[in-house]
């Protein structure tokens, strides 16, 4: 920072050079010779020293992305019942972990499909997290068919199940359709009409609408997209970075 406070110091000279002896500087009191004087040094020492830009750069850069967290600190604390309770989502993990992970998931998004097995070494490994899970398809039809299929299996066949065919669709490289779907149904020993037909309820459509409601209200429009403690993080980060943060959030 040794140039931005050079630069610092340089107007307050040139303040004090250009400014009245009567007055305190007000750049709107200076003169015109004054201004371009002014104007003249300050463009002369960031042509010497483009680094300052840089600098400067990194420093409105530190103050977004403050700015950021605590709008997001601020969402998640006035949002937490339906982030953390809303009595539909998926719980896994440890329900009764110290630490809450929230992942909004598209099972058609490459970088779910790539977080997935890590997540699941970070639920496994750690033991003490609680893993809410909230379908947030937004990749067009397919995506919206599998989560459907999804959540109409947990409320069929309960939390195992949805577990066992979230693998399965995470995995899945195929086209997405009714017929694919009862075939992986079947595949698991599910009454697969039961759970085709279950797709189609208000329920299911309920439950999609209040993930994309609230994803809206965080300002989350990508996946996948995580709740933890109070911050939020859009995208993907590789396994140690997620016990990284983990840790943090549970230190407090």
């Amino acid at each position: 920072m040794m140039h931005m406070m050079r630069f610092l110091m340089l107007i307050a000279f040139l303040a004090t050079g250009l400014a009245t002896a009567a007055a305190a500087f007000d750049p709107q009191n200076l003169s015109a010779e004054g201004r371009a004087a002014l104007h003249a040094e300050i463009r002369s020492y960031l042509l010497e020293n483009p680094e300052v830009l840089i600098e400067v750069s990194e420093v409105l850069e530190q103050r977004r992305r403050a700015s950021q967290e605590q709008q997001d600190a601020d969402l998640i604390r006035d949002n937490a019942g339906a982030i953390y309770n809303d009595g539909a989502s998926h719980v896994g993990g440890n329900p009764d972990g110290d630490v809450t992970l929230v992942e909004f998931i598209d099972y058609r998004c490459g970088y779910c499909r790539r977080a997935h097995p890590e997540i699941a070494e970070l639920i496994a490994s750690d033991g003490n997290i609680r893993l809410i899970v909230k379908e947030f398809p937004i990749l067009g039809e397919q995506s919206d068919l599998s989560a459907k299929f999804a959540i109409a299996v947990r409320q069929v066949a309960g939390r195992e199940a949805y577990e066992g065919i979230g693998d399965e669709l995470m995995a899945f490289r195929g086209q997405v359709t009714t017929d694919s779907l009862r075939g992986l149904a079947e595949g698991h020993g599910l009454d697969a009409g039961a759970v085709i037909e279950r797709m189609d309820s208000g329920e299911v459509a309920a439950e999609i609408a209040a993930n994309r409601a609230l994803a809206q209200v965080l300002g989350i429009n990508g996946t996948p997209a995580f709740v933890l403690g109070d911050a939020m993080i859009r995208g993907y980060l590789p396994l140690d970075a997620m016990r990284e943060l983990v840790s943090a959030a549970r230190d407090g």
